[in-house]
């Protein structure tokens, strides 16, 4: 399937916010990017908010999606080079002032470049092209699905079932896991407090990412 570069241009309003996210919708079932379709509107909801709030209502701006390699990239574009986008701790609950925070928490990598009239905000989502049938919890499901089942045994991943993944020793592996990577993290200079916290944030922000409409 061809997925060529796809961009839109849009004056910074608070409407044009859900015009925006319809758009990058179709975009994405037309790419069969079904997976990314909930988080990718979120962060193009955090983007675009961003201009209207620091950059301010009525400022062009304009919005393009692209594949990059295995990453959809998002990028929104508007001439304030000044208004750069900062990470700024929020409640989880709270109605506001998540912005950046929960792009960081929902992408892979993300970042501002700036030019001599403009800035580009942008971030990558990873893009799974293919799930293996009959696992829950969707792309993020099938992973940890085939971590679980290799994990410690010798065995191939495609031998994975739906009984052994939903039995109790799947969480007590899951625990293994989690344990043995916390131990990785720290050998090898990493906080593993701060991994774990992010990762709670992450985990939470995909599950608002589905619940909004």
């Amino acid at each position: 399937m061809t997925r060529k570069p796809w961009g839109v241009e849009f004056t910074a309003h608070p409407e044009e916010v859900a015009a925006l996210r319809r758009a990058v919708r179709l975009r994405l079932v037309a790419w069969g990017l079904h997976e990314l379709v909930d988080t990718a509107q979120l962060c193009v909801s955090e983007l675009v908010s961003n201009i209207v709030t620091h950059v301010g209502i009525g400022t062009p701006g304009s919005l393009g999606i692209s594949m990059n390699g295995t990453h959809l990239r998002i990028e929104v574009r508007d001439p304030d080079t000044r208004a750069l986008p900062t990470l700024v701790a929020a409640e989880v609950d709270a109605e506001g002032g998540r912005g950046m925070a929960l792009v960081d928490a929902l992408a892979d990598h993300w970042g501002v470049r700036l030019h001599e009239d403009h800035k580009v905000t942008w971030c990558e989502l990873v893009a799974v092209l293919a799930v293996p049938e009959g696992h829950a919890g969707g792309a993020r499901g099938a992973k940890a699905a085939r971590a679980l089942s290799s994990y410690g045994e010798s065995e191939p991943c495609t031998t994975i079932r739906r009984s052994r993944l939903g039995s109790m020793a799947a969480g007590a592996t899951a625990i293994d896991v989690i344990a043995d990577l916390l131990h990785w993290l720290r050998a090898h200079g990493h906080d593993a407090d701060d991994i774990l916290d992010r990762a709670q944030t992450r985990f939470e922000a995909e599950l608002e990412a589905k619940r909004t409409p």
